[in-house]
């Protein structure tokens, strides 16, 4: 086939069948990316004769003598085009991965199409941003400001990765081409639970082009847990590598290594499996009862589906609701949803001739997988390195271990390298959900709306295996209702194994589920009381003065490095109250209301957490950074840098940095919990110090001048009246012996707190349950914003996952615990239709303890959002919907039954 790729001629027969997407990137244009292979997230958009396409639907053979534009043709040598500059000028962008997709769409957009974004960008999704700043790129707002020494931190830089980013040269997980690269693919169980007796591989080890096939016979049979923290005693080690029980619809049952993808896909379908159907249980209440099946028979749980169960209390909740004159009681439920990063999980690995093992994989906690690979391979650390490229968005969901492990086994088995790609099927129906949570409330108060007491009741559905189960649980107990302060507390959780896909790691941990129980009672409780939802959390919201206490009395390593939650219910108070937003639609049957929530986050969790930083000054005059952080949009190497060249008196641009590699960055537990900016950043902060008093002080000797008349500049030392040249210096200390290298750890302690306030007003359609939301109000409390423009992005993303999970993502398992929904179209994310621009604000303060007085930023924006949605839907309607998510359906039925 005769074809034209970003200007260039091309001669290459696609395979039968292929999809030009997979041709495209057969030929080296890894700019075109996979997020679905079937015509739902964009991704994939190219040029056809100069019309988008999503190339994953278009068969290659049509690309016959015809011009294919991709993101890596649109600029014009080394001149953006106009789109590609102005989503680098706006930071258009977070994880990066829709947007190749997402410029070539709106580059072919005419005036009329700009005029209408909602339709034109109907097939484009972005899973990261919530839509706001690609709202921006395309108006032509730009937020980014110069890079200018000295003044790094609270300047809104541009990405250092930006401009690969909008030019598709960022290279994701698979975006590298490999001599020897063999494919894995997995069959999957069909049963819920169910034992194998026996597989049958000999025609698919006939089938030509296949390599290996693995069962669980030919694995190594040690337990593990998929889930990644520092301390691995927080999980249940309840899962094998491959198994001879499955205990959820989509669970391993084999893999096969091949020349091809295709070839092994087929050959999966070629095993013939015989499997013992066992008993089921899906609901985790039933789950709990005596004759329940029980999934683990290991001792995991003691011969119970109970894996953990958590219960505490401070004061005397019997007390506080007997001091109370008014008890509010109501039990509210959550979804089971997906992270959808549009990146899918996936890794190749390869041994080199030494015999180490080399993973590249999409991954928030390289080094923690390094750990338990060598864990279930019995391998020595060092003989394995494990590290990322750009990762395509995570969310919690690649804090997880679920492709490495075969992709090493097939690797160390073959002798030649191996690659494993998710399907997007497959990351419904085999990765990781937020957990599914119910939880009852009840709240006691005096008249005046004091709250006497709160309890909880919180049970959670694990799913099949028991991955951050327990951690979840403790921050859903926890963290809500510490943003209260009544002086009796008390909750008991159990979380609970069915047969459903696994819970996991998930924006908000845990937290989310029962703020929005929590939030959604206290306004039911200010309404029964005839008082406004701000005055009753002005009453009873934590105050800076107060010990912070959940409903544990141990002391705790948590403190006030600073206070705004007043500043943030004052801000989201006054916008709401300003008339700005959309005007209620016209006609009788819509009906608004105004909500509020208000949600509190501990900036790490109590585990254990750790990073290591390393800055070098280069003989050029620049500086070196590694920090062992994932980036995958959540803007941790734009803020690392930025508080490197506070402390240096550079530009942020004059610091390389690497990232994310168990070979070249010290150790780093992982990017999740809301550690890259406090515990990463603050390794980058102790770290940048240390090399500025090495060069200060090699200086004073150098020059012979007292140390306190010594300073740095942006390319310079300033001793006295002499001022010599970074890389003069470099020069004289190389002579000398001097090192300028320095190496810094930092430690999740003490633990600040951050806030987050959202106000929502809404419209309801009466007759059909159609919302609306006609203004969104955020304010954030997270000390000083290292990245003001990149801060806002974050939050802007949170809200748009947010009202995602609040009005329509929904995981649906049918009687047999299969997902039904297993696909973008039918499970549906918020595209940019859906998602308002919201006001985003920040409190003012400066943290002491967070680093240059910064705080978490990306993570507990997530939870006030749903509630207050709800929140506003009650105001609406007058009826209370407790139970997520709030979808047209649900809310016609409701207000039908109140109806009559």
């Amino acid at each position: 086939m005769s074809c034209i790729i970003d200007g260039h001629p091309v001669e290459s027969a696609p395979r039968p069948g292929q999809c030009l997407r997979t041709f495209l990137r057969d030929q080296g244009v890894f700019g075109v990316k996979k997020g679905c292979d079937a015509g739902d997230c964009g991704a994939c958009t190219v040029w056809l004769d100069g019309e988008p396409v999503h190339s994953c639907l278009l068969p290659a053979f049509r690309a016959e003598g015809r011009a294919v534009t991709t993101i890596q043709g649109l600029a014009e040598g080394d001149s953006l085009h106009p789109v590609q500059q102005a989503f680098l000028d706006s930071a258009g962008f977070q994880c990066g991965f829709c947007t190749a997709g997402m410029i070539m769409t709106v580059a072919a957009l005419d005036e009329h199409q700009r005029a209408d974004l909602p339709h034109a960008l109907k097939n484009n999704l972005c899973r990261c941003t919530g839509y706001r700043a690609i709202a921006d790129a395309i108006h032509g707002v730009t937020a980014a400001q110069d890079d200018v020494a000295g003044e790094a931190c609270g300047a809104s830089l541009r990405n250092p990765f930006g401009r690969d980013i909008v030019t598709g040269h960022a290279a994701y997980t698979m975006d590298v081409a490999m001599d020897g690269l063999l494919h894995l693919k997995v069959l999957r169980s069909p049963h819920a639970h169910a034992r194998i007796r026996g597989i049958d591989r000999s025609a698919a080890a006939a089938m030509p082009g296949v390599v290996a096939i693995f069962t669980w016979e030919d694995v190594p049979r040690r337990l593990y847990s998929t889930a990644t923290h520092e301390d691995h005693l927080v999980d249940p080690d309840d899962t094998y590598m491959l198994d001879d029980v499955v205990r959820f619809v989509g669970q391993r049952v084999a893999a096969v290594v091949a020349e091809s993808e295709a070839v092994a896909a087929a050959a999966c379908r070629a095993l013939v499996v015989d499997y013992e159907p066992l008993p089921t249980v899906f609901d985790p209440e039933a789950a709990m009862l005596p004759d329940a099946p029980v999934l683990h028979e290991r001792g995991v749980t003691g011969g119970s589906n109970v894996y953990a169960r958590i219960r505490g209390e401070v004061g005397s909740v019997a007390e506080g609701f007997a001091e109370a004159d008014v008890v509010q009681e109501a039990t509210y439920s959550t979804s089971r949803v997906q992270h959808v990063h549009l990146e899918t999980h996936g890794s190749i690995a390869w041994q080199d001739a030494e015999g180490r093992v080399h993973v590249r994989t999409s991954s928030q906690a390289p080094f923690i997988v390094r750990q338990k690979l060598s864990h279930v391979f019995a391998m020595a650390v060092h003989d394995l390195h494990v590290f990322t490229g750009r990762v395509g968005g995570g969310f919690g969901g690649k804090q997880e271990m679920i492709t490495e492990d075969l992709c090493v086994l097939a690797a160390l088995r073959t002798g030649r390298p191996v690659k494993w790609e998710y399907t997007r099927e497959e990351q419904f129906t085999a990765a990781t959900t937020r957990h599914q949570m119910t939880t009852r409330v009840k709240l006691g108060a005096r008249r005046d709306g004091t709250l006497t007491a709160i309890e909880l009741r919180v049970v959670s559905n694990t799913g099949a295996y028991g991955g951050h189960a327990g951690e979840t649980l403790a921050a859903a107990l926890g963290t809500p209702i510490s943003a209260y302060r009544p002086a009796h507390k008390k909750a008991d959780g159990a979380v609970v194994y069915t047969n459903i896909v696994p819970g996991g790691g998930f924006r908000g941990y845990g937290a989310s589920q029962t703020t929005f129980a929590v939030e959604s009672a206290i306004d039911d409780l200010a309404r029964s009381l005839g008082l406004s939802p701000f005055a009753i959390r002005r009453r009873n919201m934590i105050r800076p003065t107060d010990w912070i206490e959940s409903i544990w009395s141990e002391t705790s390593d948590v403190g006030f490095g600073s206070y705004g939650l007043d500043q943030c219910l004052d801000l989201v108070e006054q916008a709401l109250a300003s008339g700005r937003g959309a005007l209620r639609p016209e006609g009788p049957d819509w009906a608004e209301g105004t909500g509020v929530a208000m949600a509190t986050l501990e900036c790490g969790p109590p585990t254990e957490h750790r990073s290591g930083a390393e800055m070098s000054l280069t003989p050029d005059g620049g500086y070196h950074l590694a920090v062992g952080s994932t980036e995958m949009g959540n803007g941790s190497a734009t803020a690392h840098r930025q508080i490197a060249a506070e402390l240096l008196q550079c530009r942020a641009g004059q610091i390389g940095i690497a990232i994310a590699d168990t070979d070249r960055t010290p150790y780093d537990t992982g990017t999740f919990a809301s550690t890259g900016t406090v515990v990463a950043g603050q390794a980058v902060a102790l770290t940048a110090a240390a090399l500025r008093d090495s060069i200060l002080d090699y200086a004073s000797r150098h020059l012979q001048v007292d140390r306190a008349e010594c300073r740095l500049e942006a390319d310079a030392v300033v001793c006295g009246n002499h001022r010599v040249a970074l890389a003069d210096l470099h020069a004289a200390g190389t002579a000398d012996g001097h090192r300028f290298l320095a190496r810094r750890k930092a430690y999740l302690t003490p633990r600040t707190v951050a806030f987050n306030v959202q106000g929502i007003r809404l419209a309801v359609h009466r007759a059909t349950g159609e919302v609306r939301i006609l203004h969104s109000a955020h304010a954030a409390d997270i000390g000083r914003p290292i990245n003001p423009m990149q801060c806002r992005g974050q939050i802007d993303g949170a809200i748009g996952m947010a009202i995602g999970w609040a009005l329509c993502e929904n995981m649906v398992h049918d009687g047999a615990g299969r997902v039904v929904n297993p696909s973008l179209r039918n499970y549906r994310i918020p595209s940019f239709a859906d998602i308002p621009a919201s006001e985003v604000m920040f409190a003012d303060t400066y943290d002491r303890i967070g680093p240059l007085g910064a705080k978490s930023q990306g993570e507990c924006a997530i939870n006030p959002v749903a509630p207050a949605i709800a929140n506003a839907l009650a105001d609406a309607t007058g009826v209370r919907f407790a139970h997520l998510p709030l979808t047209p359906d649900r809310i016609y039925d409701r207000l039908g039954a109140a109806a009559r």
